[in-house]
């Protein structure tokens, strides 16, 4: 199949070359940057010299193709993706501008208003456990966000069997420096990130419409800037409606994910890693998925960690792609990562 990317000169385009370019079935056709037109990728992308001979093009040089990534910063795909669904016969949106489907959301979260509602609607939610059977049928997927999708995967198994308060959910969530992006601004610069654990968003996260919407519960999201590159840690806080043992929560999981395979429950007795830790998965696609009953307040501690870049971005948008393709899931996304790292 072949393939392009717009916007492929920051991480989350990094990535997906980084997985594209060892997939079995697709060709990397062409590579957009302005800013680095004319260049070889590996001059953004060091980790992939001698891999490639691919140069970034202009955007307003994008050829037809068969899938197209768009890797660029929010609202710039808003306005233009009729013209990308010319172009390509499927898009997948790694940004968050078709992720929500009421169209007030964006005004509220993005300070936007959406100039194809229309398309809204038709677009589906990138996240597979989700939404696998539409995914597959979709012309344009619109890829999760980062923390959203680990807070979601945490919490839905308990909303969607309405054992918590749909109206009382409090997920703290911390990300690695990489979640802002190659342009992250100052906040992201070695003396103002190293040894860190700053709050960045109290409230009014824009991860917070996204869970809400898949989730369907109410959320009060706080979001942490912690000293690490990669990873997302999401610790909700779900009070329970009616009393649950430890067994009960382990059926729901496993009913939930057990024929998942980028999901593993990872809630142990004993060990360093028994709850889910970011720092296991870089590189890889899972997102790991534990729990914790606290009788004392009645309440779930749901916990899940993921690599942003990876099954917060780039790993799911080419899950996403296998399915529209038609190819297996896990296709070209087998990487199961380092220990001691």
């Amino acid at each position: 199949m072949k393939v392009g990317i717009v916007g492929g000169s920051g991480y989350t385009g990094g990535e997906l070359l980084r997985l594209l370019l060892r997939h079995p079935k697709v060709d990397v056709a062409q590579v957009t940057s302005d800013s680095m037109a004319g260049k070889p990728v590996s001059r953004a992308h060091p980790n992939l010299r001698k891999v490639t001979d691919l140069t970034f093009t202009p955007h307003d040089a994008l050829d037809p193709c068969d899938l197209l990534f768009l890797a660029m910063p929010h609202g710039r795909s808003m306005a233009r993706m009729p013209d990308f669904l010319v172009r390509a016969g499927k898009v997948i949106d790694l940004s968050a501008d078709f992720r929500l489907k009421n169209p007030v959301l964006y005004r509220a979260y993005y300070g936007v208003d959406h100039p194809h509602p229309e398309l809204l609607k038709a677009s589906v939610y990138g996240l597979p456990e989700l939404h696998r059977d539409a995914i597959r049928e979709a012309t344009l997927v619109a890829g999760p966000g980062c923390i959203a999708t680990a807070a979601i995967l945490a919490v839905r198994p308990l909303a969607q069997a309405g054992l918590i308060a749909p109206d009382r959910l409090v997920v703290d969530a911390k990300t690695g420096s990489s979640a802002g992006g190659l342009d992250g601004g100052p906040a992201s610069h070695h003396a103002e990130r190293s040894g860190v654990m700053r709050i960045y968003a109290p409230t009014g996260h824009r991860h917070t419409a996204e869970i809400e919407q898949e989730a369907g519960v109410n959320v009060a999201l706080s979001c942490h800037a912690v000293e690490a590159v990669r990873g997302i840690l999401a610790t909700c806080h779900a009070f329970l409606r009616d009393s649950v043992t430890s067994k009960d929560l382990w059926r729901l999981y496993r009913d939930a994910y057990g024929q998942e395979p980028f999901v593993r429950i990872v809630t142990e007795a004993a060990g360093l890693y028994r709850f889910p830790e970011p720092k296991i998965l870089m590189g890889t696609n899972f997102c790991d998925v534990g729990f914790a009953l606290d009788a004392h307040t009645d309440r779930v501690v749901a916990i899940a960690a993921l690599d942003n870049l990876m099954k917060g971005a780039a790993g799911t948008a080419v899950q996403c792609m296998n399915l529209v393709a038609g190819y297996p899931e896990t296709m070209g996304l087998d990487f199961l990562g380092l220990h001691p790292v």
